[in-house]
């Protein structure tokens, strides 16, 4: 197997850049590149050990000066021999450095091959090394907290247990097939319609945690609607924190959907600021408003807002009549203005009503504390393991869905040997999940949307 080599920090100016190297020539490829002041070696280094001196070119010309690290096989985050680079934060010299190693025997790393051979040599699950970007993307406590959880194991050990229970049911289908003449307890299907209603329950359990487990992956998508000029781009800039939506009195100025990702205390929203709901003449406000709707009804947070310099027409009507079953928020707007709004109204038809401002910032925090407290759901915590993306909820499915026909084949009376089939099924595609038993397109395809340098 190649040597891999790769930047391992992003690719931008600071005061330290991170060239990582692994493989079974990675000491001998670093002592080309590398003269210690002291004199060391890289190939007598031990594991967990550093040295300072001067990073060099092919030719052995200096290119800056550093921390060498060696991490010896198989104590290390591939579970190769692995060292790390550590110089001044330019772009160009840390490039420099770079191409002198791949001349040097490297070969460049492709997206997520430093995690994907610490997976292929069992240093971590497939789920907990997907839990790895999960960390690098975390933009807030909850979302940093449960990525953490993913790759501590919590999600492994909780389809372990599910698989355990797949296990025994298959050996004791099996020892009673084999060796009908020893005394071995007989299957029965009551027994065994007993074990699968759990498995399936389970599974139903685990199945439920994804819509959670998204919104702590990628945010909670949250649309602001309105009609017109009711302060829609002002609050989207007050919680962007800059100005990403052009503001005028001119109602109609927002014609597209704007997104920006943001923190909001604990919770991460992925917000989107959209045209004025209205009826409407003017063809490319038409398509915006149909946008509009459309994302309406795709968002997991609705902030609706409304003008309290206004009393409710037949737009703000029109809104109350178009929002989904889903958790809205009634954003009050314009509280630094002459109240015309009767708020009596709002709280009639929404559970939560926050009176704010957009333009000096008050009731923002009341706001926050409200979205808290609707996605912060107790009984969904880290330590018992989310279904975290697509490809891990599609196994959790299939697995369901053989143990759902394993449960109609026994309510037919049918022959215990196409159970033991569909409970294998069931099985295969939760050890997908894992990992522990898996293909090289999928292995492939999930280290694809790792960057580089991981």
């Amino acid at each position: 197997m190649d040597t891999i080599a790769a930047i391992a920090t992003p690719h931008a100016a600071g005061g330290i850049a991170v060239i990582r190297i692994s493989g079974s020539q990675a000491l001998e490829i670093a002592e080309k590149c590398f003269q210690s002041v002291s004199g060391k070696h890289v190939a007598n280094m031990k594991g967990y050990t550093c040295a300072y001196g001067k990073f060099l070119d092919h030719s052995g010309k200096i290119l800056d000066d550093g921390i060498l690290t060696v991490f010896r096989s198989p104590h290390s985050y591939t579970g190769e021999d692995v060292v790390e680079f550590s110089c001044h934060g330019g772009i160009y010299v840390t490039q420099q450095i770079l191409e002198a190693v791949l001349q040097s025997g490297a070969v460049a790393a492709q997206a997520g091959e430093f995690t994907k051979r610490g997976f292929l040599s069992g240093k971590m699950t497939l789920t907990q090394a997907e839990a790895v970007m999960d960390v690098i993307g975390a933009a807030g406590k909850r979302e940093l907290e449960f990525a953490r959880a993913q790759q501590e194991g919590k999600l492994f050990q909780r389809v372990q247990k599910i698989s355990q229970k797949l296990v025994q049911c298959l050996g004791n289908l099996a020892a009673w097939a084999d060796y009908p003449e020893d005394e071995i307890p007989a299957v029965t299907g009551d027994g065994l319609r007993s074990d699968l209603l759990s498995v399936k329950k389970l599974l139903e359990q685990t199945l439920d945690t994804y819509h959670y487990g998204k919104i702590m992956q990628s945010g909670i998508s949250t649309v602001i609607v309105g009609k017109p000029n009711v302060g829609k781009s002002t609050i989207f800039n007050l919680l962007s924190g800059w100005n990403r939506s052009i503001v005028t009195d001119i109602a109609g100025t927002t014609r597209d959907v704007v997104e920006e990702k943001v923190c909001l205390g604990d919770v991460t929203l992925r917000l989107w600021d959209t045209a004025g709901l209205r009826e409407t003449a003017d063809v490319i406000e038409k398509i915006g408003v149909q946008i509009a709707e459309k994302r309406l009804n795709e968002a997991d947070l609705i902030l609706a807002v409304f003008d309290t310099t206004r009393p409710l027409d037949e737009d703000d009507l029109r809104l109350l009549q178009q929002l989904p079953d889903k958790p809205v928020v009634a954003v009050a707007n314009k509280s630094d203005g002459v109240q015309k709004l009767d708020l009596e109204l709002l709280r009639e038809n929404f559970t939560h009503v926050i009176v704010m401002s957009s333009k000096t910032g008050h009731g923002l925090e009341k706001l926050r504390q409200t979205i808290e407290k609707i996605f912060d759901q107790e009984q969904v915590i880290p330590e018992m393991g989310i279904v975290a993306n697509a490809r891990q909820k599609q196994c959790v499915e299939n697995a369901l869905k053989q143990i759902c026909l394993a449960l109609d084949v026994l309510e037919n009376g049918e022959m215990l040997d196409a159970v033991t089939v569909l409970l294998e099924e069931a099985l295969d595609a939760l050890l997908m999940l894992t990992g522990e038993r898996v293909s090289e397109v999928v292995v492939q395809d999930v280290f694809s949307r790792f960057c580089v340098g991981k």
